[in-house]
């Protein structure tokens, strides 16, 4: 939840030569997480597209480093042409700091990005993302192996028609990721052409969707004669919030094709020893309300490679409890599971419980 601060208080933070038209609004939370992770997988702060066998793992770690700032920037908004700026960090996977003494951490750039008139300049989700469909995790994230996960520097155009709906078109950051045929890491000195994204919207009596195409060129590594390959690559994505009976929700994410670093947040590559991945992905969320107050989230994630012929599952179920209008008391119950092939018999997991206070902004 934002809170539009009165300018007077801000002048500290900010210095503008003229703020007459000029609105602030400070948000974020603050977050203090307990976890504990047991099984076969090193520990994570939170589950991404994989992890690091550790056979015998019992760790437990306390963190605020998810604490999140943002800033809102409302220029001349008593114009129909409205200028809007955001800024984000959080303190989220940094090595600066260290359990032993301090336990700093540096600030990391979320969002930097400025709307004008459907227009959007800067570091963003991507657009093949919708926002709506996340599943309400204690866990940062929550399922990232069936979800589009990715921010990046973007332009995009935001068209909306009665007669056509709602649609968003894209250009964003090209980067190339992976290996070559040599197992060697992918040089991106030959991305030239940026990703194109176009993704239509709809909201419905029943909830929303969204349908998105990726299109991009990728760099597949050096040939013999020391020029870089490339190719096309393409794929699709749906995603989908469905109302159900009083507050309830169900929410969906369904991946197919050759996304590459798009979904399950480094469980695929775009390029795996020199040939494009095709991934398929899938993510389910079920949030049910016992109370005005209290609710609770069932979700799971899957995640699927041809090429690296890899396999990863992420389930979970929480509690959340609105202890007042700001601040909520979250438990998160899961178990986090790879394979290195689906040939092989053999499974790795690893069960993790986390307990979270957040004050909201």
């Amino acid at each position: 939840m934002n809170k539009t601060l009165p300018l007077a208080m801000m002048i500290g933070l900010i210095y503008c030569t003229s703020c007459q038209g000029t609105d602030l609004t400070l948000g974020g939370f603050l977050k203090t997480n307990a976890r504990l992770v047991q099984g076969d997988l090193a520990y994570q702060h939170s589950w991404t597209g994989s992890a690091t066998p550790e056979p015998d793992t019992k760790r437990s770690q306390f963190s605020a480093q998810e604490s999140r700032l943002n800033l809102t920037i409302t220029q001349d908004n008593a114009t129909p042409k409205v200028a809007k700026g955001f800024i984000e960090i959080d303190f989220s996977s940094s090595e600066q700091g260290n359990a032993h003494f301090s336990n700093s951490y540096s600030p990391r750039l979320r969002h930097a990005y400025i709307e004008y008139q459907g227009l959007t300049f800067g570091q963003n989700w991507t657009t093949l993302i919708n926002t709506h469909t996340f599943a309400e995790t204690v866990n940062l994230g929550g399922p990232l192996i069936g979800q589009a996960m990715v921010r990046q520097s973007l332009i995009r155009y935001h068209w909306q028609s009665e007669q056509w709906g709602d649609w968003r078109f894209a250009l964003e950051n090209p980067d190339s990721y992976g290996t070559d045929i040599q197992g060697n890491p992918i040089k991106t000195k030959q991305d030239l052409l940026p990703d194109l994204i176009i993704r239509y919207d709809q909201q419905t009596t029943w909830g929303c969707f969204s349908i998105a195409s990726l299109t991009r060129q990728l760099s597949l590594g050096e040939n013999a004669n020391g020029n870089t390959d490339k190719a096309l690559a393409f794929g699709g994505s749906f995603a989908s919030r469905i109302s159900l009976s009083g507050k309830d929700d169900l929410r969906l994410q369904l991946h197919y094709g050759e996304l590459g670093r798009y979904v399950t947040t480094s469980a695929a590559s775009d390029v795996y020893i020199g040939e494009i991945e095709t991934t398929t992905a899938a993510m389910i969320a079920y949030r049910h309300f016992w109370t005005p107050q209290s609710r609770s989230s069932f979700f799971y994630g899957w995640a699927s490679t041809k090429q690296s012929d890899a396999n990863r599952y992420h389930l979970g179920v929480n509690l959340f409890h609105q202890l007042s209008q700001h601040l909520i008391l979250g438990f998160e119950l899961g178990q986090f599971s790879q394979e290195a092939s689906t040939s092989s018999n053999t499974r790795l997991s690893s069960a993790y419980g986390q307990l979270s206070l957040q004050l909201l902004l």
